[in-house]
């Protein structure tokens, strides 16, 4: 059953998951559970502002690919470039090939390697591909591509962080979010947000409905499947795995998108 979001919930998504100028009261498992539930409104927020920069340029005369590196880089400056330096540490420690231990110390060093490098640059590639190829169909495609690809990445934090899911460290962001969101919760999470993104992409067209609904859906699942693959690896999450899982996202999102 859905529940009104909470005002700490909503500074706890807020103010850890963006730059916006929004206060986080408390810390506690309660507000970390609501923060992550109302993660996906927080990439909703994203998104727009994401999209709204992309259309800006387009009304000004600019090219869609320009229009795609701004809707793109919105993201990453909303959100301190933390998810994507989360992801280039994930790549570095699973790329590593060591035991978890010296993996997750690998992830902690402020250096980034060649792992973590090569797939910062292809995932920014493919986003920036995705969202220039989009718009190249319309402005309302690539605005629609932007905020579903945001609100999708959020949204894999709280399925990320459900019951079950545990820390790889006792200290960090990660320890403080795992396993908060009762699984029942996050599967409600999911289908709410992939049917909101079905009736938004109903607006271009029945099939449009369902490209925009299985983009969440793969997004989630490749998103589960790194998840699952750093568990395994490192004994549980990290800050840095929930970036590496928002990106993955979010890039898979994009890219079922403009498929077909």
């Amino acid at each position: 059953m859905l529940q009104t979001p909470s005002a700490d919930g909503l500074r706890f998504a807020f103010g850890t998951l963006t730059v916006l100028p929004v206060k986080v009261t408390r810390w506690d498992r309660d507000a970390a559970r609501g923060g992550m539930l109302c993660a996906p409104l927080a990439g909703l927020t994203v998104g727009v502002l994401a999209a709204a920069a992309g259309l800006l340029l387009l009304a000004l005369g600019a090219g869609t690919l320009l229009a795609a590196v701004a809707t793109a880089a919105v993201p990453a400056v909303l959100t301190r470039g933390l998810h994507l330096d989360g992801l280039a540490d994930t790549a570095d420690g699973l790329g590593s090939g060591k035991p978890a231990e010296d993996a997750l110390r690998i992830m902690k060093q402020s250096d980034i390697g060649p792992f973590g490098v090569l797939t910062l640059l292809f995932t920014l590639l493919a986003q920036v591909a995705a969202l220039a190829q989009a718009y190249d169909g319309s402005w309302a495609r690539g605005a629609l591509a932007a905020v579903v690809s945001a609100t999708a990445a959020r949204l894999a934090l709280t399925t990320a962080a459900r019951a079950g899911v545990s820390a790889a460290r006792p200290e960090g962001l990660g320890a403080a979010v795992a396993g908060v969101v009762p699984t029942g919760r996050a599967l409600t999470a999911a289908a709410v947000v992939t049917l909101t993104a079905a009736a938004a992409g109903a607006s271009l067209g029945p099939y449009d409905a369902l490209r925009t609904a299985l983009a969440v859906v793969c997004a989630i699942a490749l998103a589960e499947l790194l998840l699952r693959h750093c568990v395994r690896r490192f004994g549980g999450v990290t800050g840095d795995v929930f970036g590496g899982v928002a990106e993955t996202a979010a890039t898979t999102a994009l890219v079922v998108l403009v498929l077909g």
